[in-house]
């Protein structure tokens, strides 16, 4: 099913802020999913997490001293969330063309370039501001901190490359600006709503309580994007730009090229 044509925003951008306000997104008819298929995600996420983790206990492996279970605790968990939150739509609604719009337009991929450039400058002033406020070793992510310090494998140090800039970006932009977005406006709520709801729950979602008001930071573009756009391919190419060089630091510095 393609998007409806009422749902294509004008492209200019002064024009997408002033749509924000104008036309309000249309009924969502035919979705059949709101707020309890977000937290049947978030279940799957974490769930399946705990598994992992306990499955390589079992076999003597910890977070500390086992890559493999790091790779596989970081990319399983987020990839069979995003592939649950898919199918919800094909079960419950019109797929996640119509009900996540999950478009990819020239005009989608350059607004989202040109937000992921300004979220980057704002991130990295929230970064080194945070930073000095908490100290250096309390600003890492939980992923840095675990590969800042490890000489990992080329091959290890990749996969988590792809991992941090492409498929978490594309996989958390499915769940909380997609599903989650999805199910604040199904209620009727506006736009504005959504948008501030899931920069929260995305900031709060990441469990570290010390990073969260950067997270909300680092949240605010990428949501703008899908905000001006109301397209998901916006805010996946601004999320990915926000990532990208964090995360080709994290390899030079994991795989000690740095």
């Amino acid at each position: 099913m393609s998007e409806p044509e009422s749902l294509k925003p004008k492209r200019g951008f002064i024009e997408s802020v002033r749509d924000i306000s104008r036309n309000p997104e249309p009924e969502r008819v035919g979705q059949r999913w709101g707020f309890g298929a977000f937290l049947l995600v978030e279940a799957v996420f974490i769930l399946s997490a705990v598994f992992i983790t306990a499955v390589g206990n079992s076999f003597g492996a910890t977070l500390e001293s086992s890559t493999s279970l790091v790779l596989i605790g970081s990319l399983v968990p987020i990839m069979l969330a995003a592939a649950v939150a898919v199918v919800i739509t094909y079960v419950r609604g019109n797929g996640p063309v119509v009900d996540l719009r999950l478009s990819m337009t020239k005009a989608d991929v350059v607004i989202g370039l040109k937000i992921g450039v300004v979220g980057l400058v704002f991130t990295y002033a929230a970064a080194t501001v945070w930073a000095k406020i908490v100290g250096k070793e309390n600003a890492t992510s939980a992923v840095g901190e675990l590969f800042s310090q490890a000489n990992l494998p080329l091959a290890a140090a990749i996969t988590m490359f792809v991992y941090m800039s492409f498929i978490g970006p594309i996989c958390e932009e499915i769940i909380f600006r997609g599903l989650l977005w999805g199910a604040v406006e199904r209620q009727g709520w506006s736009r504005w709503a959504a948008f501030v709801l899931t920069t929260v729950i995305f900031a709060v979602s990441h469990l570290e309580p010390q990073r969260t008001w950067l997270l909300l930071v680092i949240a605010i573009p990428i949501g703008v994007a899908r905000l001006i756009t109301r397209s998901l391919g916006a805010s996946m190419v601004a999320h990915v730009m926000n990532n990208f060089l964090p995360g080709l630091s994290l390899l030079l510095l994991s795989a000690g090229v740095i």
